[in-house]
């Protein structure tokens, strides 16, 4: 996939962007830091909760799944140029410490820039999906890419 520009893509491809395990001192030492909440940070509170036992904070996964689109995607592309940000995220099911997660994306739309004929908009919808096969998590994304030069 590198060097990779706009013109490279299709809708409907689907890229497979890697695996990653969850930790169980990853899920805490996230949590404690940004999303504080008992059932992210003390297993013994977490397993009298709703979710009877320990789960990852939502923004924890979705930073796992950065990190995999990145090594996975943009950083094999030509020419990256940010994101405006998200149309939607959703957390489908808990993600558990030792649950190993695969990310994929798709790609649902391409749109050369009308104003900047350097660039396109690639709309996506990312998911996280457990070992079970469980879709833990989805994000249609929006990112800005290079073209290919004349």
């Amino acid at each position: 996939m590198a060097g990779r520009y706009f013109e490279d893509f299709r809708v409907g491809e689907v890229l497979t962007l890697g695996s990653l395990t969850v930790s169980e001192p990853e899920i805490i030492a996230f949590a404690r830091q940004f999303d504080p909440q008992p059932f992210h940070t003390d297993p013994a509170r977490a397993k009298a909760s709703v979710f009877g036992g320990l789960i990852a904070s939502g923004w924890h996964t979705v930073g796992l799944y950065m990190r995999l689109l990145v090594d996975g995607m943009i950083s094999a592309m030509a020419e990256s140029q940010g994101s405006p940000g998200v149309d939607k995220i959703e957390w489908l099911k808990p993600v558990r410490p030792g649950d190993t997660l695969t990310a994929k994306v798709t790609i649902v739309e391409l749109v050369p820039s009308k104003s900047r004929p350097d660039r396109g908009t690639i709309r996506t919808l990312g998911e996280m999906v457990n070992q079970k096969g469980e879709t833990v998590m989805t994000m249609r994304g929006i990112g800005f890419f290079g073209r290919r030069p004349a």
